[in-house]
Order: C-alpha cells, then structure tokens, then sequence
C-alpha cells in the first residue's frame, strides 16, 4: 500500500479526528474499513502510526513526524485536483505577459500576486522590453496581455483598460559638461544638439517620438543599462520618475530645470489586449485586477 492520495486522506482524517469512528464519518466509511486500512499502511511501512492501547489511538512519534509531509502533499493534491477543473472550464496552462521596460511595475507584481492566490498552479511568464517590442509581442501572439504606454491614435485590433500614467523626467549626470556648464538650468531647445540616451527596440523603428528631443540618440534595449550609460556622464536620458526617483535623491542624476517649460511628459500607461484573441480565465483575471488598482 505505502502512501497514496487515498491512504493519505485516511492517515490526516485519523490523525485529526482523534478516532477511527470519527474519521469514519468524516470520510463516509465504516470504522472497520478505515481502521483495515490504518493496518495495512502500518504493515506496508514496518512500524506503527497509531497507539491502540488507549480508549482512542494516540498518533505514534512517527506518525507525528510524517503529518507535515502528509499535510503539504494533501494540499498540493488539493490544488491539482482544482487546477484541473480550472483548465477544463477555460484556464489557459500558460499566461504570457509583457510589460514596457519603463513603466513602474509594481502595479503588475500586485495583480500576479492575486492571480498567484486564485490560481496557485498557472504559471505565468512576465517579458520586459522597449515599447515597440512589447507591442509586437502582442501583435504576434507572444502574450496575451501588454502594459504599455498609450499611443497618439487609437488602435482598432486592441482593446485598452487605463492604467495610470508615468511622468517622464529628462536627467543628466553631474559630472556631464552641460551641467557643469549652466548648473542645471536650460532651455529645451539646449537639449537638441547634446546626446540623448533612449530606450529602444534593436530591431524596430521608434513609433512614438514624443520623448525625443536630441538629434543624436544612442540606444539601447534595456532601462537599467540607459540609466548607468546616462549615470556616467555618455549624454542624457528621458526615465519615468518612478524609477529614477531614489538616483535623484542620492546625487548621482540631477533633474534638470528647463526655463521656457515644465520637465515632465505624462504618459498615460494602458493595460492591452487584441480584439481577435478573446482572454482566457486567467488573462481576464489580471486585467480585472489590475483594473481594480488602477489611479482614479
């Protein structure tokens, strides 16, 4: 016999009703039958689970020792056995996300925490990469669901929720000559002919250009290597206030200060999904949760 889902349901059932009657009733079967199978277990592993010399069995140190295995394997049973139901009523056995590498994800992570709790087993991937990546993941068929900024017109294949918004901070390094040169404080137009650092795709054209002011642009596909190329002095960057908030504090980005105009690009941030890929029962959980801690 040893241990199977059936004699670990008659182990915990004894173990936690206190009596083979007990645990008779619970699992709808006769004290005898339960009380065989305790037999059986105990012959199978060589030693005894239960006292029986007292008016009801008392668990043996062994037995005690193997409740905890016994109870994580039961829940995991427990989990499968709904997982199971779950992916026979529409749950998808993959969720594929991706998310601009940009935004602040914390949104994101609070709504995988959610789903995480509704559905324990579904396993999720989470991409990060330049907007126009992520898009064409999208559009592929990659993911099911995007976050990503919104765009200057409506696209007619996607469905959009609103997120929040990013305020995008142009920054530079201290040690830059511009800074040097005028302690942080410019007009806009000062910015064009010094080299700006961006966050691109490697292989796609930028579609939204708002961002760029410098006539020379260095790329790259990854926020953190942007941030230390602009962190050392190589040009300046546009990077969501989110993210840059704890390097302007510690000195190593200045926010700079234009004279002709505020810096801070609002961008609004959209949760994305196609028109022709109806959401599946765990895509559709996110999108709702991350819905429901959206700003107002």
């Amino acid at each position: 016999m040893n241990f199977s889902s059936d004699s670990i349901q008659l182990f915990l059932a004894v173990l936690d009703r206190g009596s083979f009657s007990a645990a008779a009733r619970f699992l709808g079967k006769v004290p005898s039958a339960v009380s065989m199978g305790i037999a059986n277990l105990e012959a199978e592993l060589g030693y005894a689970l239960f006292d029986r010399r007292h008016r009801e069995p008392l668990p043996t140190p062994l037995a005690l020792s193997l409740a905890p295995h016994a109870r994580l394997i039961a829940d995991q049973l427990k989990q499968l056995q709904v997982h199971a139901v779950e992916l026979s009523l529409g749950l998808e056995s993959k969720l594929s996300i991706a998310v601009v590498d940009d935004i602040d994800k914390q949104r994101l992570l609070e709504a995988i925490k959610v789903l995480a709790e509704r559905y324990p087993l579904l396993e999720v991937e989470v991409l990060s990469a330049p907007q126009d990546d992520v898009l064409h993941l999208l559009h592929s068929g990659r993911v099911s669901v995007a976050l990503a900024f919104a765009g200057l017109s409506v696209n007619a294949l996607e469905y959009f929720q609103y997120l929040g918004s990013e305020q995008m901070i142009a920054c530079i390094s201290a040690r830059h000559p511009l800074y040097q040169a005028c302690a942080g404080s410019l007009f806009l137009e000062e910015l064009i002919k010094v080299r700006q650092v961006v966050v691109a795709s490697r292989d796609l054209p930028l579609s939204d250009t708002r961002p760029l002011v410098g006539e020379s642009l260095w790329r790259t596909d990854s926020l953190a290597m942007a941030l230390q190329m602009v962190e050392a002095g190589i040009g300046w960057g546009n990077f969501p206030l989110s993210v840059i908030q704890p390097r302007l504090a510690a000195g190593s980005l200045q926010r700079l200060q234009f004279k002709n105009i505020d810096n801070g690009l609002h961008l609004p941030v959209h949760t994305v999904w196609l028109k022709n890929q109806p959401l599946q029962k765990g895509a559709l959980a996110l999108v709702q949760a991350l819905g429901a801690s959206s700003e107002p």
